[in-house]
């Protein structure tokens, strides 16, 4: 599937992948300083913002309606971006094609835990629409950190939480066993190569570390402390700088 996009900027391309519920729109306060430097790409998910809903919302398939559009944009190699729900497709983008490198914007990758912490709102995700609402918003305020108020405003007013999508995209992690997850999300990592930067606002813990370095060994996990899980919005110049060290590093490895 074709996402709905816009491009921005001149130089070696880069794509922006936003989190669930959320747009590309959310990127726009780090959007300006990054097409200074780079040809951005940045897209609507299936389901979300401008782009059609779909049938399937697995992890491979969001990636390559992204595949697919950057492809069609004329891009090669591009440097890849995603926040939350962004960071899963990033990284499955990694494992289906060849990006120069990864940023995975405070998404931990490990299922198991998600379906841990998720689990008590399971029934209230899954309720009627209000209770649904209530879970999404407890979700997220929860996630929020030291994120301005005018930035908490907006993002909010951004945020379109379609119960059929948000379902489809974590039914798998209700519907399967922690040891299920981490199987499927082994095989997935376990094809990436490219450079990849775990960058988190919300710290994941050691043990976390641990198994991520193991996994995925281009990996640099590097935590900004009590920064919530939006930290390129709380520190968007800072956030900017170092992707582009990040990018330079790659480049002269």
């Amino acid at each position: 599937m074709l996402l709905a996009h816009d491009r921005a900027g001149t130089g070696t391309p880069l794509v922006l992948v936003h989190g669930i519920t959320e747009s590309r729109r959310c990127w726009d306060p780090v959007l300006p300083m990054l097409a200074e430097r780079y040809d951005v790409l940045s897209v609507d998910l299936r389901g979300h913002g401008e782009s059609s809903a779909g049938d399937a919302y697995d992890p491979i398939t969001l990636a390559s309606d992204v595949v697919e559009t950057v492809e069609a944009a004329g891009m090669t190699a591009p440097l890849l971006v995603g926040h939350s729900l962004g960071g899963v497709v990033v990284t499955a983008y990694a494992a289906i094609a060849k990006p120069r490198a990864v940023v995975n914007v405070d998404q931990p990758l490990r299922r198991a835990d998600f379906k841990a912490a998720l689990g008590e709102l399971e029934p209230m995700l899954r309720g009627d629409e209000a209770s649904f609402q209530t879970a999404i918003d407890l979700i997220f305020t929860a996630m929020n950190g030291p994120l301005p108020a005018d930035e908490v405003a907006r993002v909010h007013a951004l945020r379109r939480a379609d119960q059929q999508v948000v379902l489809a995209i974590w039914g798998t992690v209700f519907d399967s066993t922690p040891d299920e997850l981490d199987a499927t999300v082994g095989a997935l990592a376990g094809s990436v190569t490219a450079p990849y930067l775990s960058l988190h606002g919300i710290d994941p813990g050691d043990e976390y570390s641990r198994w991520l370095s193991r996994l995925l060994p281009t990996a640099t996990i590097e935590v900004w402390r009590d920064q919530g899980h939006y930290p390129h919005l709380v520190q968007p110049t800072r956030f900017v700088e170092r992707v582009v060290d990040f990018d330079q590093l790659r480049a002269h490895a």
